[in-house]
């Protein structure tokens, strides 16, 4: 390790780490794994990147097992930013360049809570934050293609990224963005490796054209695999589709180009308590009639953490907690009376007329009389927000009282068309109730999104046999009704042994190519997406300290 940290300081003009405690802290994520890299390296410009890629461009074939993970803020839940060899942090890249009305470009260590605050002064956002929003980065929300609350109606990050500059495997950084047939004619003939992979990739496509077309996912948001069915519709080819949801297994980051929107001035909360999952499937749909923004959900054992732990939502809400305990009566004397709803559902209407919102709000909350369901309408933005905060603070709430379990992020982010809810929501039901775990669901019901959440005890040896058994039984649902393991979290270590199964031998076959193209020698993120881990080196990985 000294030699080789030693090895860099010539090239590498950022900070070198290789202290313990830091490298421990780079080993883990938001997922369930620890891998200890060997050093992190902080780069503090893009030309550091440029040279350690092309440094171990240089040494790979004597040390085969040199390779570059980027990790931005290390929020991602499927192991995406964990390696062995250099991880790559990106927090010093966090320069907002330019902001206007239309766009913002940056760099992808900047935090989304920056970028928001910059924004806002215009009164633009970039739409499709997830709920870490106040933690994660940009550089993980592309490398993810990240979605969120307002994904129903505005879709994932794949939609706003206009530009991005990207290091490649040569060691040079690369501008890409949308073009038309004749600029990629002209790419086409440079006698670069820039040239070489955009002849490579057209050739590609175009040959296994329909087949890559009818393998995308039948569901409103995706985040496994290489979107290469996004990235030529023979009239426009796009290369930021591709690196957007490629885990920085392809190319290393430097710069993105956001295509901002003005958001709308008004908004009313209509807040559905559903006493069974049977009845869902139908609320679901009527309520998706009415057009909300945002169609949220949040489950009973979430809610009742949320009550239990009461003093972490005041502290998230900032608010006075005898005013918010006020707010809250409801909510508490809900849960002393037993009448706890199996799950909440959070339908956000917004517009830029006050009273057509909340009339839209009224006339679905009307439409509900018929499912016999209590709901509610929030008259204040603040009684709003408690139930956005709890939706918002569901996976931390778990993460902090766990009463010697852990959250085990694993089947977290399955989607599939709402229109199978239900059938879909009974047989997932039955599977998750075979193994006795306690877990909480949430999500981005509208899109038929659920996020589960069990919490389990990782040092025992069965709980760990059953993260890859019970990942099996949801996929193969999953599969079944045509969905995909990830709507927005990616595949990382987790979900990349069962991309093969998704998407079938051909496609897969497809993605090993695509990563060669780009990536001939396996520099970067390697065992994410394609040659991905066995099932029991994910198994042996499993971080049983916490």
């Amino acid at each position: 390790m000294n030699d080789l940290k030693e090895s860099l300081r010539p090239v590498f003009g950022g900070e070198i780490i290789d202290d313990k405690k830091s490298l421990e802290a780079y080993g883990n994520d938001a997922s369930i794994f620890e891998i200890i890299p060997t050093l992190a390296l902080k780069p503090k410009n893009p030309q550091d990147i440029k040279n350690i890629v092309c440094f171990i461009s240089e040494h790979k074939k004597e040390n085969p097992t040199l390779s570059l993970t980027p990790r931005a803020a290390g929020t991602g839940m499927a192991g995406g930013a964990l390696t062995s060899s250099l991880v790559l942090d990106m927090k010093n890249l966090n320069a907002i360049k330019e902001v206007t009305d239309d766009y913002a470009i940056l760099e992808p260590g900047v935090f989304y809570r920056d970028l928001e605050k910059a924004t806002l002064v215009r009164n633009r956002i970039m739409p499709s934050y997830p709920a870490s929003k106040d933690l994660c980065a940009v550089g993980g929300m592309v490398g993810t293609n990240a979605s969120g609350e307002k994904t129903l109606t505005y879709g994932s990050t794949e939609r706003y990224v206009q530009n991005l500059k990207v290091v490649l495997a040569d060691g040079n950084e690369y501008s890409f963005g949308p073009l038309n047939k004749n600029e990629l004619d002209e790419k086409m003939k440079l006698a670069t490796f820039e040239g070489e992979i955009y002849r490579k990739l057209y050739t590609l496509i175009e040959e296994n054209y329909e087949e890559i077309k009818s393998a995308k996912p039948k569901v409103s948001k995706n985040s496994t695999g290489y979107a290469l069915w996004n990235v030529w519709d023979r009239k426009t080819f796009d290369l930021t589709k591709l690196f957007t949801g490629s885990e920085g297994t392809l190319g290393i980051t430097t710069e993105i180009t956001f295509k901002l929107i003005k958001p709308k001035n008004e908004s009313a909360l209509l807040v559905l308590f559903i006493k069974d999952l049977f009845t869902l499937p139908a609320i679901v749909n009527k309520v998706l009639e009415h057009k909300p923004e945002s169609l949220e959900s949040f489950d009973d054992n979430t809610f009742k953490f949320a009550i239990r732990f009461f003093p972490d939502i005041v502290k998230s809400l900032k608010a006075g907690i005898v005013s918010l305990g006020i707010s809250f009566l409801p909510e508490f004397l809900m849960v002393l009376t037993g009448g706890v709803p199996k799950l909440i559902l959070l339908a956000e209407f917004t517009g830029d007329n006050k009273d057509e919102v909340v009339e839209r709000a009224r006339v679905a909350q009307k439409d509900m009389e018929q499912f016999g369901i209590k709901t509610h309408f929030a008259k204040t933005d603040a009684d709003a927000k408690k139930y956005w905060t709890i939706r918002h603070e569901s996976f931390n709430l778990l993460r902090k009282h766990g009463s010697g379990k852990r959250t085990a992020p694993f089947i977290d982010d399955i989607i599939v068309a709402p229109e199978h809810l239900p059938e879909f929501l009974p047989r997932l039901t039955k599977i998750l109730e075979g193994y006795g775990l306690l877990y909480t669901i949430a999500g981005h019901i509208g899109d038929g999104n659920l996020h589960i959440i069990p919490l389990m005890n990782l040092r025992k040896k069965i709980e760990r046999d059953t993260i890859i058994e019970l990942e099996q039984k949801v996929f193969d649902l999953v599969f079944e009704f045509k969905g995909s393991m990830s709507a927005e979290h990616n595949d990382g270590l987790i979900r990349t042994p069962f991309l093969k199964q998704m998407y079938g031998e051909k496609i897969y076959k497809l993605f090993e190519e695509t990563k060669n193209i780009f990536d001939p020698q396996n520099i970067f993120n390697p065992g994410k997406k394609v040659y991905g881990n066995t099932l029991n080196f994910i198994k042996e990985h499993i971080d049983k300290v916490y």
